[in-house]
């Protein structure tokens, strides 16, 4: 009974996937000239031999990377924080989380024009409150505003999954340490967090999946200058600045391998802790 349903899955991964195998192996120029037939891996020499090829890359790992450091660090903290009985929990609970359903587009204009504008930004009038100069935060510090603007959005995310998991914690665990005179900080390393573990496995190869991806919050703010352009960001300047669908295809392909051998490594290194 399931066999319609993997059908289904099976076509609408493997279409796709066809034809950007199928593209990187042609030159096509849709505006200049169509089809112009068959040249081998030519398209993946080019994009690997790219001056711009290893910078996006590196860009992209370390968007990753910072995103995930930040979610899921403050993630645990806002998590135990909404755990704690307080007044008015879950109109806070809905706050946190509301970020996670705004649009990515719609949130990188809104850290653009609101906060990051080096002018009239919310930032740049606590900047001058406290006597300093407004930073231009797009210009001179790029990298570290998408990972602000994509942190932002995923924070949520992570948080709800921790939350959750501290949730199904055994109270008993924690009033027995208590009453054995463990300090707050080793409740935390040794309980707390070890429960954690298995979310905390969840929400970076959920996220990394995404993350690999990013490119609207790009494309808003820096549009891919000051070391912000990602692989995904670079395809899509080949693919549709330079009408160039074998090239492109020929990046999504390094895409491909890239996210799978990240996923790789994350399953070796921390998704051992789903097995536990």
């Amino acid at each position: 009974m399931m066999a319609p349903a993997v059908i289904l899955l099976l076509g609408w991964m493997l279409v796709p996937l066809t034809m950007t195998l199928y593209f990187s192996f042609k030159k096509f120029l849709p505006l200049r000239g169509g089809d112009l037939g068959w040249v081998g891996f030519d398209n993946y020499v080019r994009f690997v031999s790219s001056s711009a090829f290893w910078p996006s890359v590196q860009a992209t790992l370390v968007i990753v990377g910072g995103v995930l450091a930040i979610t899921v660090v403050l993630g645990v903290l806002l998590a135990i924080l909404l755990n704690q009985p307080m007044w008015g929990r879950g109109v806070v609970r809905i706050l946190v989380i509301a970020p996670f359903f705004v649009m990515p587009t719609v949130s990188a204009l809104v850290w653009k024009n609101m906060f990051m504008d080096p002018v009239n930004g919310l930032l740049a009038h606590v900047w001058r409150a406290f006597g300093a100069e407004p930073l231009v935060w797009l210009t001179e510090a790029s990298t570290q505003s998408i990972i602000l603007i994509v942190s932002w959005q995923w924070l949520p995310f992570a948080t709800l999954i921790l939350l959750t998991a501290i949730q199904s914690l055994d109270s008993e665990q924690l009033e027995a340490a208590e009453m054995d005179g463990a300090p707050p900080v080793k409740r935390f390393a040794y309980i707390t967090l070890p429960h954690l573990s298995r979310a905390i496995t969840v929400v970076v190869l959920i996220q990394t999946i995404f993350l690999l991806s990013i490119f609207a919050e790009i494309f808003v703010t820096t549009q891919g200058a000051f070391g912000t352009k990602t692989l995904t960001y670079l395809i899509f300047q080949r693919v549709l600045e330079s009408q160039n669908i074998g090239l492109g295809s020929a990046g999504g392909v390094y895409a491909i391998i890239l996210a799978n051998i990240v996923a790789i490594f994350l399953m070796r290194i921390v998704g051992k802790n789903l097995d536990a």
